[in-house]
């Protein structure tokens, strides 16, 4: 019952202002006819009537105007409080009823400071108004501190009910933004993720099909004239191959879900150790790289570790793509805290070298991702050149200084 009359008020809240105000008249004007003890004993004064209903004719303005319904009804019952001396009625609770209504309204849609200062108004204007005109002359009667403190239920509760109304509508909002939170955090994890095996495809593959396509071309130029030569390029081309499908299957692998059973990689992740058979493949396909170092070697981080080895693979691999030369140079320096990689080669001179596509951009999100820096420009004479300055440790919290098998 109570449920389906919450219902219909929220439906018609016009309809049910006007319901309540009508019993609340109903009832006041009831009590000017009564005598005690509880009987009808006149017919309501007029004056009094005019009264009672102007009070609940001001409660349809409660959800507007809270504060001047509130005013406009304490004024109206302390005047039918006042005038229940000369019509006879005596001046009970169910004639502040349109005051208790007006206050539990003004509790429910404003803050407890003001609902506690116009309730403390309202029952002092009550109580003056019940001590100064009684039946027998001015006194204060207990039944008269009741009364204004009866007035104090309604604003109580209706401050309890929108405390509480507040606080479920604070978690909610607060539920709902950890959600938000977790779904753009989830988002932004995800888009690093892609944009990581992104980048590790994009070495793999254009590192291994350059060095395959070079190799097959060799193969069919020298098939008629020199096959024993030709027979060698061939088997180079299987090695290089069956290495592309090792490093593309455990880049893949990285798409699986963390659930999955999948037994741990045995392939360890590439890195500066392996550097000299990264240049050695670049020997089959006819560029020859020369490696220098100096500064003592510095432990690297893994994460470190294997973005030196994918900068050097991609700034070489464009070099046998791009630069029109045999020749091309690596240079390793270590400092205290920094690993300076520095890869040039002696081509002629180029408009535009490997501007386009996402070479570059790769090679600098890897450098950044690390905090450090990439510079990759034309050099002065002739050639390229591609430096990258890379932290021998990874910064705290960084996931490279945790995760030692990520290929």
């Amino acid at each position: 019952m109570l449920a389906d009359i919450r219902s219909w008020a929220h439906r018609r809240p016009r309809g049910f202002d006007i319901m309540v105000a009508a019993v609340l008249c109903a009832l006041a004007v009831l009590s000017t006819t009564m005598a005690q003890p509880p009987r009808i004993v006149r017919r309501p004064p007029p004056a009094a009537v005019a009264v009672a209903t102007l009070a609940c004719a001001a409660l349809l303005a409660r959800r507007r105007r809270p504060r001047l319904t509130v005013i406009t009804t304490t004024a109206c019952t302390a005047v039918l409080g006042a005038m229940g001396p000369a019509y006879g009625y005596e001046f009970g609770s169910t004639l502040t009823g349109p005051v208790m209504a007006a206050l539990a309204s003004l509790a429910w849609h404003t803050d407890s400071r003001t609902a506690a200062r116009y309730t403390a108004v309202c029952a002092l204007t009550l109580l003056a108004a019940s001590a100064l005109w009684p039946p027998h002359g001015p006194q204060l009667q207990p039944e008269q501190v009741g009364l204004a403190a009866f007035t104090l239920v309604a604003p109580a509760v209706a401050d309890s009910l929108r405390s509480r109304r507040d606080y479920v509508t604070a978690v909610e909002a607060r539920a709902e933004m950890a959600i938000r939170t977790r779904e753009e955090e989830a988002r932004r994890r995800v888009g690093a993720e892609r944009m990581r095996i992104a980048r590790e495809l994009h070495d793999v593959v254009a590192h291994h099909i350059t060095l395959a396509h070079a190799q097959a071309a060799t193969a069919d130029y020298l098939l008629t004239s020199r096959p024993a030569t030709a027979q060698q390029v061939m088997h180079n081309l299987t090695g290089t191959l069956n290495a592309a499908l090792g490093e593309l299957r455990s880049t893949v692998g990285l798409l699986r879900e963390r659930d999955e059973p999948s037994g741990p990689s045995s392939e360890p992740a590439p890195g500066m150790a392996r550097l000299p058979d990264l240049i050695a493949s670049f020997d089959q396909i006819g560029l020859t790289v020369t490696l220098t170092q100096d500064g003592a070697t510095q432990p690297l981080s893994p994460g470190a570790d294997l973005t030196a080895y994918r900068i050097t693979q991609e700034a070489l691999t464009n070099v046998s793509k791009h630069a029109l030369t045999t020749t091309a140079a690596v240079h390793v320096h270590y400092t205290d805290s920094l690993l300076v990689l520095t890869v040039t080669d002696d081509g002629p001179p180029v408009q535009v070298r490997g501007t386009a596509g996402y070479g570059l951009i790769g090679m600098r999100e890897r450098a950044h991702a690390l905090g450090g820096h990439l510079h990759a420009r034309p050099r002065d004479d002739t050639g390229f050149e591609v430096r990258a300055e890379l932290p021998t440790l990874a910064p705290p919290g960084h996931p490279s200084a945790h995760d030692k098998d990520t290929p």
